[in-house]
């Protein structure tokens, strides 16, 4: 046991290590708080994030805090996950490609009391990483503007969460999180024009605040091998404490002499108040079968921005939009018990997604999302351990985004995760 959690707080500091790397090359990371994590486990990214209604005594679901009741009481699970991605830029017929890797995630959980589960880990909230320019002729003379554009950041999420089983049926959840992070957004414009001056604006801002999210869930047995599972989450909205700033710098290309002028918008950043619900069928445990559907209310939601009639940074509404998403999803095990055959133990996964942007692009809607996953669970076995023990479990994930008139981003990313399932807490008897 000594070596185990030796191992899990290995992992963690090297997760830790590592948060502040991007996921991300997304232009489109440049808008909002970034990019946003799907913040799914290894167990149900090969359902796409499915997870609402999800309930399952030997993994951990971090996005229903209720489903921590669930936990066996003789084991201690310890869940990490990384993820490598290739992604493809398409606009006007040209293509770019780029490669990511990321150590994502560390969660564990095991049961405090009878029908009283505690969780706990590390997991990515957003993602901003970008680098890119554009040309643009100046009318029909031989002037160009270079626009430069380079982003890197993002916010982390540490938590401690709790869930409930207070009667038969009914499990309460809640987790309490800490966020922090920064952005650091550069964009330059420049011209072949030794007379014309180079102008420089830096958005920064850094973020050290709470979240805090509830979950709740409702099982109702159909018979002796059949399940059905209710769940619902909220996420409170609230100021996060930031006072996002933007450095704008006039240079002079002939003289080399500068001007900065510095804006701050004071407690400028915020989060949104979330819903979420889901529902799944369960037949034993040789498939499962849910969906789910989340709103995140960004529209109410306002974001510093420079005004284009008075030049000023202040707060504006209409920058960000309520976004919604939609997942369905299932898992298949032809036979987790059988000894001979390692296929009919293994757990096949499929899921799909639609999700709409929570941002604007000049006025415009930004693009939507639609992704597809597929994967698989492995058990792995020990002596001391049940066909239920611990997993790999691996998936690819297609994620297409696209938008009128906008970039093209098709990313193909491959998930891998390792869940370890062990009866830390089984007493032995020695005859």
């Amino acid at each position: 046991m000594k070596k185990q959690i030796l191992c899990s707080l290995l992992l963690g500091v090297i997760c830790l290590s590592v948060s502040a790397q991007s996921g991300t090359n997304s232009p489109y990371s440049q808008y909002g708080l970034g990019v946003l994590s799907d913040q799914s486990q290894g167990f149900n990214r090969g359902m796409n994030g499915l997870a609402y209604g999800l309930r399952n005594s030997t993994q951990v679901n971090f996005l229903n805090p209720a489903s921590y009741s669930s936990i066996d009481s003789l084991t201690m699970i310890f869940d990490a996950g990384l993820s490598l991605q290739l992604t493809n830029f398409n606009e006007n017929g040209k293509k770019v490609n780029a490669r990511n890797g990321n150590f994502e995630y560390v969660v564990a959980s095991f049961r405090l009391f009878p029908h009283f589960g505690l969780s706990a880990g590390i997991v990515p909230f957003t993602n901003v990483g970008y680098n890119y320019s554009s040309t643009t002729n100046v009318g029909s003379s031989s002037t160009t503007t270079i626009q430069q554009c380079e982003g890197s950041g993002g916010l982390h999420q540490v938590y401690l969460g709790v869930g409930w089983n207070p009667f038969a049926g009914l499990s309460v959840g809640v987790n309490g999180s800490f966020l922090w992070g920064n952005f650091d957004r550069t964009v330059m414009v420049r011209s072949n024009d030794s007379y014309v001056n180079t102008i420089t604006k830096r958005y920064t801002a850094t973020v050290h605040n709470y979240k805090v999210d509830f979950g709740v869930q409702w099982e109702q047995p159909l018979g002796k091998q059949d399940f059905v599972v209710l769940g619902g989450t909220v996420g409170l909205g609230h100021k996060l404490g930031a006072d996002p700033s933007v450095s704008i710098t006039n240079t002079n290309t002939v003289t080399g002499v500068s001007q900065s002028t510095t804006s701050t918008v004071d407690n400028g950043l915020e989060l949104p108040m979330t819903f979420g619900g889901g529902v799944s069928y369960r037949h034993s445990n040789k498939w499962l079968i849910g969906a789910d559907f989340s709103l995140q209310k960004w529209g109410d939601v306002e974001f510093p921005e420079i005004d284009a009639n008075t030049q000023q940074y202040v707060l504006m509404k209409g920058i960000l939009k309520d976004r919604q998403k939609f997942t369905v999803g299932g898992e298949w095990t032809p036979n987790e018990y059988d000894g001979r055959n390692i296929l009919k133990r293994v757990h096949y996964r499929l899921g799909a997604s639609y999700a709409t942007p929570y941002y604007n692009i000049g006025g415009l809607e930004g693009p939507k999302e639609y992704s597809i996953s597929a994967g698989f669970g492995i058990p792995i076995f020990n002596q001391w351990t049940s066909p239920r023990a611990s997993l790999l479990n691996i998936s690819a994930q297609w994620v297409h985004s696209s938008a009128k008139d906008l970039i093209t981003e098709n990313t193909f990313r491959i998930n891998v995760g390792l869940t370890f399932n062990e009866r830390w807490f089984q007493k032995w008897k020695v005859k």
